[in-house]
């Protein structure tokens, strides 16, 4: 069955060459990048070819490089050129602060990777059990089709390879989607989708397993970003190419009117003591195997060798039997 159309996914490319000549806001790409070295480098081992699978920057692919854990990186995007990094313009007063909840990089991509595809993250262009490592960084929530692509990232990987992404999800711009509400409500007689769904934690564990993944690992990181007013943040999205990509999008311009309403209200609902605004991101953290033999397993049930309650050094407790009081 063929995935509903979500994302318009040409306008998402367009939007991104629109950031690139804005001057890119990578500040979320970087922190990701720096996440992932941490990460890979808690697996002790080296992984001789791996794919950057649509990360909109090489912030992610210089970082993991770095380290000298891989031989060789593949870049998979739909766009490929050199990516600028300015510095943040004046003025933007944005401030970060990051939260963990448990369940870019300037120069020429060619400097650090050795080939260059361009292709779309729903559909892989390598054969099966070809890949030692797969990463992905805040590239996967814009796909249409996401079980689809885990299963495409699974059969690519070879046995016992990992698959490791951070994308979108959860609470992230819940702000701006109940300002934005707000104001059509009040001025426009209805609501239309302005912010992009995100998927929540336990479906993405649940497409983990859907797609074949051993050992699946979910959990979120979530990053609070503070700004002078919420234009600063409209202003940022801009820069990342992540304004609004859906495919039932309102086609009429937004009247100005409504922006202005959706900008009180935020600054009145989501405004710190100092006056400054806050912005959600919830970055989720995907992990898996592909299956291999020398993969811990669990245990069949009826396999354990000592009971819970002697373990517990308590009273074993049949079904249906009540404890005395």
């Amino acid at each position: 069955m063929t995935p509903p159309l979500i994302f318009d996914r040409l306008l998402l490319r367009a939007r991104r060459q629109r950031g690139l000549r804005l001057g890119p806001a990578t500040f979320l790409l970087d922190q990701v990048a720096d996440e992932f070295a941490n990460r890979l480098r808690l697996v002790l081992r080296r992984f001789d070819l791996a794919v950057d699978l649509g990360t909109p920057t090489a912030a992610l692919r210089t970082a993991l490089l770095r380290d000298g854990a891989i031989g060789a990186m593949i870049a998979v995007d739909p766009m490929i050129g050199p990516l600028p990094n300015p510095p943040p313009r004046a003025g933007e007063g944005r401030e970060g602060a990051k939260g963990r909840v448990r369940e870019g990089v300037s120069g020429d991509h060619a400097a650090v990777v050795g080939l260059r595809v361009v292709a779309d993250e729903e559909a892989l262009p390598f054969a099966d059990n070809t890949l030692d490592l797969v990463v992905s960084g805040l590239s996967l929530q814009a796909v249409n089709d996401l079980p689809g692509a885990l299963a495409q990232v699974r059969r690519a990987l070879k046995p016992d390879g990992l698959f490791l992404a951070a994308l979108l999800g959860g609470d992230t711009l819940a702000e701006l989607r109940q300002s934005f509400a707000m104001a059509e409500s009040e001025l426009d007689g209805g609501v239309s989708p302005r912010v992009a769904p995100f998927p929540d934690l336990r479906d993405l564990g649940a497409l983990l397993q859907r797609a074949g993944f051993a050992l699946p690992v979910t959990d979120v990181d979530r990053i609070t970003v503070r700004y002078a007013t919420p234009l600063g943040l409209l202003h940022d999205l801009r820069r990342m190419g992540a304004a609004n990509p859906l495919v039932e999008r309102r086609r009429v311009p937004l009247r100005r009117a409504t922006l202005m309403r959706a900008m009180e209200v935020y600054a009145a609902r989501f405004a710190d003591p100092d006056g400054r605004v806050r912005a959600s991101f919830d970055i989720m953290w995907l992990s898996g195997w592909s299956p291999h033999e020398s993969q811990q397993k669990p245990l069949r049930p009826g396999a354990a060798k000592k009971r819970l309650a002697d373990a517990l050094g308590t009273t074993e407790i049949t079904a249906g039997e009540k404890p005395e009081r």
